[in-house]
């Protein structure tokens, strides 16, 4: 769903490398369409076009496609060359073999590994290059490369798991939609694992879709959550959007051939609830929506099922730390 929202801390960290340069990075928040004081809101969170758009100025400003965070820079066009020179592979083993070989070609780049565990394969990052305190960058390469395979061989990787050298940060619920998988802190290395039998399929891409892929990528890449097959993403597609018509706890767990209790014990693995999880599709909703100035805050209290408008606003206020009409200036 194209209303995912973005956390405000995604923001801060992809800024962490231009500012250590020295620039300021206001101008670019502006023209991105954020406003820099919402960032000092540590709840608020923007749309995905926003962030990508904010990311293709960084690039542009910085000439860097790893945004100040390496020791040499990735100048822009580079990925875009991997690209051309992966796509006339057979295989997605051959494509991303014949990539971690392009991006060692460069020396002080942050490494890319691609190892057979039985019948797994486990593509990792080796970040020890870097300077990446918020570990940006190399969350960013884990899920733009697997984003890539999945997009070459024309279907979604599932992913069975992704580790991380470091601790478990406290945003780490936003991970859900980077890393739909069981996901293991402070482990040996940086990693995403998933089973061999996609590496022998064919690509399914050209030097037409290729054209049309890198006009948006990698940034969209990384702007466009991807919440797979974890239940809170399946049950997020079942509600949808008209929030005055949601089904109730049981017709969703009917619909998915499990029972109420099963579905909240599943839920509750998984770090969340069924009334956290409309929460956050009306927030979600709610910041979508008042990106589109035709609509009044009235009419978006209604939209999103509110007897009242001073009930969104609390909500809102909740959400995000800011009220509705705040956030649509900050916005402006």
């Amino acid at each position: 769903m194209r209303e995912r929202t973005i956390a405000s801390h995604f923001v801060r960290a992809a800024l962490r490398g231009a500012e250590r340069q020295g620039q300021d990075c206001s101008p670019l928040l502006r023209q991105a369409g954020i406003q820099p004081a919402l960032l000092e809101e540590s709840r608020a969170r923007i749309a995905p076009e926003q962030f990508a758009r904010l990311l293709q100025l960084l690039w542009e400003s910085l000439d860097d496609e790893y945004l100040g965070f390496g020791r040499l820079r990735s100048k822009r066009g580079t990925f875009a060359m991997m690209c051309h020179a992966i796509i006339h592979c057979r295989t997605l083993d051959k494509a991303l073999s014949r990539g971690t070989l392009f991006y060692g070609l460069f020396p002080e780049a942050p490494s890319i590994g691609l190892s057979r565990e039985g019948d797994w394969v486990r593509l990792s990052v080796d970040d020890s290059s870097l300077w990446d305190p918020d570990h940006f960058l190399v969350e960013s390469l884990l899920v733009i490369w697997h984003r890539l395979g999945s997009w070459l061989i024309g279907q979604r990787i599932r992913l069975e798991q992704a580790t991380f050298s470091y601790a478990e940060p406290p945003h780490s619920a936003e991970y859900d939609l980077l890393f739909p998988c069981p996901r293991r802190y402070a482990a040996g290395g940086t990693s995403l694992l998933f089973h061999t039998r996609y590496l022998g399929m064919p690509l399914l891409q050209d030097e037409r879709t290729l054209k049309q892929f890198l006009e948006h990528s990698p940034a969209d890449l990384l702007a466009r959550p991807d919440g797979g097959d974890s239940l809170t993403s399946q049950i997020r597609r079942l509600l949808g959007r008209d929030c005055e018509h949601w089904p109730d706890l049981e017709r969703v767990a009917q619909h998915l051939h499990m029972s109420p209790q099963t579905l909240r014990r599943h839920l509750r693995e998984e770090g969340s609830s069924f009334q956290e999880l409309k929460d956050h599709l009306r927030r979600d909703l709610a910041i979508y929506l008042l990106g589109r100035d035709e609509l009044s805050i009235q009419a978006i209290a209604e939209q999103l099922g509110f007897s009242e408008p001073s009930a969104f606003h609390r909500a809102f206020k909740k959400w995000t730390g800011l009220t509705p009409g705040a956030y649509r200036a900050q916005e402006g």
